[in-house]
């Protein structure tokens, strides 16, 4: 599931990316991809900290602050594009089943 869930994702954001990036001429997207570069470095983050490190309590605070760039990032990205934020919304989505998941192996160890 995780494979083909990736994949779908990672072609969003990717599209999603490009959306906001081909309007850098019309306007400043520079905030916006600041941030969509940051949650790409969280999201390696929190599987170097939840898999690498197994640990599920840093990886919760980490997916925690994921959340909320991805969060961010939607905003930033609705003010160019409003398809290129709603194209970050299952991501979210994904990101909030993953933080339930991470809360629950955490405090089941």
């Amino acid at each position: 599931m995780f494979g083909p869930v990736w994949t779908i994702l990672y072609a969003a954001m990717a599209v999603s990316g490009w959306l906001v990036w081909r309007r850098k001429g019309r306007t400043n997207v520079r905030p916006a991809l600041v941030l969509f570069g940051a949650q790409l470095f969280l999201n390696l983050i929190w599987s170097v900290v939840f898999f690498g490190m197994e640990a599920p309590g840093l990886g919760l605070v980490e997916i925690s602050v994921l959340w909320v760039a991805i969060s961010l990032t939607i905003v930033a990205f609705m003010k160019v594009s409003r398809v290129a934020g709603w194209l970050l919304a299952p991501y979210l989505a994904w990101a909030t089943f993953a933080a339930f998941l991470n809360a629950g192996i955490f405090l089941l160890n």
